[in-house]
């Protein structure tokens, strides 16, 4: 008789190592390389946020593109152009004046509880104060609502208009102050009310309901109060090198095609001035080194999320499972853009990813606490990064998991020919090496 699979445990961690040579993912306020002191050394940094949103933005490219495992579910988009969104299918697809539907979406956006930027500044009168998190066809919906109601949401919206011109306001919550007079004429009077029917239905648009990427990693709208939000799934931490941070800055000088055409076809009297030199100079940092990379994905929390949108318990548990190998695979696969034509940082592949779960999440970020030596080991170093960080974070997966009984189906991939000889030697007890980014969830 065949042993019946024990059920898979609420928490999926996973660990990954990569080398990156002269690339710049993620950059600070000063256009410098982000760091952080860890150990008592200074380390680069990948921020959490930049690799979420590579991660998301590769789902959702291959989902609405019909590829993987999400292919043909609803995904998310998080913007501030809703507004512009709306009148764009409301000018295209139900024949309104551009003017108006720019007027007509933004007045119902905001009377569902929205704040917009400046009305006097053309370039953000248009635009949420925060970007929304919301399902990619939120448009087509609100905008299908407002042309079925076309009639009564333009005198709606006439009158709300021209109360806002007056100096009326949002209705506030109710207090127990007298409210004080504007001193405009207006007496604090109220805006009018989006009517009842499309209020819902607006804020059913913008709900998450079955947006999978929504469901992994979560959203948060302070601005509506009857808007849910949802807790995400997905628990990412920040990248950090394994040996202490090292910057170059680059010196780079561009060519003029013009003048260089000039030079090359004895033409340099038409512009003698201005014949030496580059067209352009500059300095940009580069960073290199090895980063570990952690994330955990909990499984209860999307399969809630999901169930919460409103599918039925069998659609959300296969839901849950093609969205867990998406993101896996995205975990592996996706990285930040930032100046990827002149780095090609996305080509990068990892040295390990440590897969493996568990009752719990758990973080080996100590195992790098004491940044690697690269000095050669017969100097008292460990050697280049690549290899030492394979060899400390096995030794330590090795020493927590003797510990930690819950720690269950451990798989271990590598796309770098030194780390699987080093495999085949010192492969910690439990662990399975996998030839593919699916077999670490299968």
């Amino acid at each position: 008789m065949t042993k019946a699979a024990s059920p898979r445990a609420q928490f999926l961690s996973l660990h990954l190592l990569e080398t990156l040579a002269a690339v710049l993912p993620v950059r600070n306020e000063n256009n410098a390389p982000k760091t952080l002191v860890y150990g008592g050394f200074e380390r680069h940094m990948i921020t959490s946020q930049a690799r979420r949103r590579a991660e998301r933005m590769h789902a959702r490219n291959r989902a609405n593109a019909g590829v993987g495992p999400l292919a043909g579910y609803t995904m998310g988009r998080r913007t501030r152009e809703w507004a512009l969104l709306t009148a764009r299918v409301l000018e295209k697809e139900h024949g309104w004046d551009k003017d108006e539907s720019v007027t007509t979406a933004r007045a119902v956006l905001e009377a569902v509880g929205l704040k917009f930027g400046d009305p006097s500044k053309r370039t953000v009168a248009n635009l949420t104060k925060v970007l929304l998190f919301a399902p990619s066809d939120t448009d087509e919906r609100i905008a299908a609502h407002i042309a079925a109601n076309a009639t009564e949401l333009r005198g709606w919206r006439d009158a709300y208009l021209k109360a806002q011109a007056a100096g009326a306001k949002p209705k506030r919550r109710a207090t127990s102050e007298p409210e004080e007079s504007t001193g405009d004429g207006t007496g604090g009077k109220d805006l009018p009310p989006l009517p009842k029917e499309s209020r819902t239905a607006v804020l059913t648009a913008m709900a998450p309901r079955d947006a999978i990427d929504i469901a992994l990693y979560g959203r948060f709208l302070a601005e509506i109060a009857d808007s849910p939000n949802v807790d995400g799934a997905v628990q990412s931490a920040h990248a950090f090198t394994i040996q202490e941070a090292e910057t170059v800055d680059d010196f780079y000088a561009a060519a003029d095609d013009a003048k260089i055409d000039r030079q090359q076809h004895a033409l340099d009297f038409l512009d003698a001035a201005d014949d030496a030199g580059a067209g352009m100079t500059g300095y940009q940092s580069l960073i290199s080194g090895t980063f570990y990379r952690h994330a955990v994905l909990d499984r209860a929390q999307l399969r809630h999320n999901l169930r919460a949108a409103g599918m039925a318990e069998s659609e959300a548990a296969e839901a849950a499972v093609a969205a867990e190998r998406e993101f896996v695979l995205g975990f592996v696969e996706a990285f930040p853009e930032a100046k990827k034509n002149s780095t090609a940082s996305t080509g990068s592949l990892p040295g390990l990813v440590l897969a493996f779960e568990a009752e719990r999440p758990y973080n080996y970020a100590a195992a790098f606490q004491k940044p690697i030596d690269e000095d050669p080991e017969d100097r008292g170093g460990e050697g280049p990064a690549g290899l030492a960080g394979v060899k400390r974070l096995l030794r330590h997966h090795a020493f927590v998991g003797k510990r930690r009984p819950d720690i269950v189906r451990a798989r271990l991939l590598t796309y770098d020919p030194q780390v699987d000889a080093l495999l085949d030697d010192s492969c910690p007890p439990g662990t399975v090496p996998v030839d593919t980014v699916e077999g670490l969830t299968s």
